[in-house]
């Protein structure tokens, strides 16, 4: 009796097995009909179409400090495009710029780039007018390419957008047809310890490149209103020391990032807009899933000595990565949930981020109607 009861077990032990076998097959085949499907960025909303080129500049004024030799920079640039222009639209991560997808094994849950529908026209035309310049700037570790959804958006609104990635930070950069991969001094596993100096090295990247988009395309440069920085994460910190180095910043947007350097003690005089995740503290407010204040001093110290007004917003059911691309990804679980990204509906959650920065910008700019979020509490 006992050894029927033994095989009893062990065949129950087989066919649960097989059933689970089975059923993560099914899954896996049913995930790899999912990801072939096409998604698309979102639409722009903007009265522009959009154009995108690809550049690699180098900054003869400056020694790349983790590098060998000068500043070397892959640097995406946005642009409007008149309505009705027609031609080919970009690949979202051409050639080796495939390599920001995710590795084998986990990659079999995220859809793959060439799915992706990207809706900025290559190499077209500029508009005809003048445009003012953004400079965006990625999170640590990320890519400008990540961050195409807000900078069509706002390319859509009539700024030319100038996506920096950091060279040696990033965990990808191609130059000169060769990857480069993320050092561990320029891209440290303690930031608070490399922060003062990096930020230094960023900021620098952020001014060099909104100098040169204007050098670029002079006849379409609106210079009367200055350079304006957006960054994500550690970008959003730099775009405020960018924006406090630089005489004629005419505005500074931080998507969700702790704030590092000096500006945290001497702040910005021109407006800035603090847009935070629901687990975090940057705007000098917790949100409710905080779970410490390490950020709030920081935001606290900036926003008491900036002289600029300044707004703050957390955009409900939020976290980190919400800010990037990885909203418009198709991400198959359980992918979804071991990445930073909130209950809020990714794509929902990148629309009301681009509404956020182009509404600011707007006013900042053109004097429009203030952004609908309060302003901070200092």
């Amino acid at each position: 009796m006992a050894r029927r009861g033994v095989r009893r077990v062990r065949t129950g032990i087989v066919i649960l097995v097989l059933i689970a076998v089975l059923a993560g097959s099914g899954y896996v085949g049913w995930v790899m009909v999912q990801r072939s499907e096409p998604v698309a960025l979102p639409e722009p909303t903007g009265a522009f179409q959009v154009g995108r080129r690809m550049f690699e500049w180098t900054d003869t004024a400056r020694k790349d400090p983790y590098g060998e030799g000068q500043r070397k920079l892959s640097v995406w640039v946005w642009y409007p495009v008149a309505k009705g222009t027609t031609g080919r639209r970009v690949e979202y991560a051409p050639g080796l710029w495939a390599g920001l997808h995710l590795k084998s094994p986990v990659s079999v849950f995220q859809g793959p780039f060439d799915t992706l529908r990207d809706h900025a026209l290559d190499k077209a035309a500029v508009a005809p007018g003048r445009f003012p310049v953004v400079v965006l700037m990625p999170g640590m570790g990320l890519s400008a390419p990540m961050y195409a959804s807000l900078a069509e958006d706002l390319a859509s609104h009539g700024y030319l957008v100038a996506g920096v990635t950091p060279t040696h930070s990033a965990n990808l950069t191609v130059l000169n047809g060769q990857t480069i991969k993320g050092s561990d001094d320029a891209n440290p596993k303690d930031l608070d310890k490399s922060a003062d100096k990096l930020i230094g090295t960023w900021a620098a990247d952020a001014r060099y490149v909104g100098a040169t988009v204007a050098k670029l395309f002079p006849s379409n440069t609106q210079t009367a209103f200055g350079t304006s920085y957006v960054g994500h994460s550690f970008g959003g910190a730099t775009a405020l020391e960018a924006c406090r180095l630089d005489q004629r910043c005419a505005a500074a947007v931080d998507l969700d990032g702790r704030q590092y350097g000096a500006v945290v003690s001497k702040g910005v005089r021109a407006p800035m807009l603090l847009l935070g995740a629901d687990d975090s503290c940057i705007t000098g407010t917790c949100g409710p899933d905080a779970r410490g204040d390490d950020d709030r001093e920081a935001a606290l110290s900036l926003l008491k000595a900036s002289s600029g007004t300044a707004w703050c917003a957390t955009i409900p059911g939020t976290r980190h990565f919400n800010f990037t691309d990885y909203g418009a990804y198709y991400l198959a679980y359980p992918l979804r949930k071991y990445l930073p990204l909130g209950s809020v509906g990714p794509r929902h959650a990148l629309t009301v981020q681009n509404g956020y920065v182009t509404a600011f910008l707007a006013h900042a700019l053109y004097r429009e109607p203030a952004p609908g979020a309060p302003t901070c509490k200092s």
